[in-house]
């Protein structure tokens, strides 16, 4: 552990389940870094993840945004083109854009696509599924309301999916964003996941919580915060 760490974590108490407030605030204060560090959230579910049926993945557009700025990019044909032009997509086109990407272009932050275009798109699996940029209909980046899809990405649009032991990831905010403002986004992102629960599993289902940034320490959180928030 450096120097740096082992004092910020002199300040966080492991036996301690803090409240959203608390931790945030203990956030900040702990933050030595130049960077506007990400706040990040972490849940373990109590699902099983080597079962497909109990996947657990989701999007929804936190009510202050991430913070950053998102290069959008539409695959699209005909009449949704046109739509994909008036959108604020950065970039947006049809065969030829996919193979730019098949080249090894990838200047953009999200991918979005309608359905007609998933035939051809299928070929840069192995490009866009190690990037976590496949559209899915499941996180709704694949779809035909093109004008609705970019501005919700643009407004602070996160996608979320369990990893192999079954933990969510999720980047809900920047550390100089107002306390409350990433309470709201840490409770949206919660909500929905509640949201998609799967029916097959069995016992707890969010296990444990915990927000960290970029470069700080994990701090958890006590669950019956959800419950009062909601």
């Amino acid at each position: 552990m450096s120097k740096r760490m082992a004092e910020i974590s002199k300040k966080v108490d492991k036996n301690k389940l803090y409240s959203l407030k608390e931790a945030i605030e203990l956030l900040k204060e702990v933050k030595k870094t130049k960077f506007d560090e990400t706040v990040e959230i972490h849940i373990n579910l109590g699902i099983d993840p080597k079962q497909s049926t109990q996947t657990v993945r989701g999007a929804v557009v936190l009510p202050h945004g991430t913070g950053k700025t998102m290069k959008v990019c539409v695959l699209a044909k005909g009449e949704k083109l046109k739509e994909a032009e008036q959108s604020g997509a950065e970039y947006y086109g049809a065969e030829e854009l996919v193979e730019k990407i098949a080249k090894g272009w990838m200047d953009f932050d999200v991918l979005i696509a309608t359905p007609d275009m998933m035939k051809e798109i299928t070929k840069l699996g192995k490009i866009l599924g190690p990037k976590g940029l496949m559209p899915n209909p499941k996180t709704g980046t694949v779809t035909t309301e093109i004008i609705k899809t970019v501005q919700e990405v643009k407004k602070g649009r996160v996608e979320f999916r369990n990893d192999s032991y079954g933990i969510i990831h999720c980047g809900v905010g920047k550390i100089s964003f107002e306390t409350e403002k990433l309470i709201d986004n840490i409770l949206a992102v919660v909500d929905a996941v509640n949201k998609l629960k799967p029916p097959q599993t069995k016992g707890l289902y969010i296990r444990s919580v915990y927000l960290t940034t970029t470069m700080g320490p994990s701090v958890k959180i006590d669950p019956s915060e959800f419950l009062k928030k909601k």
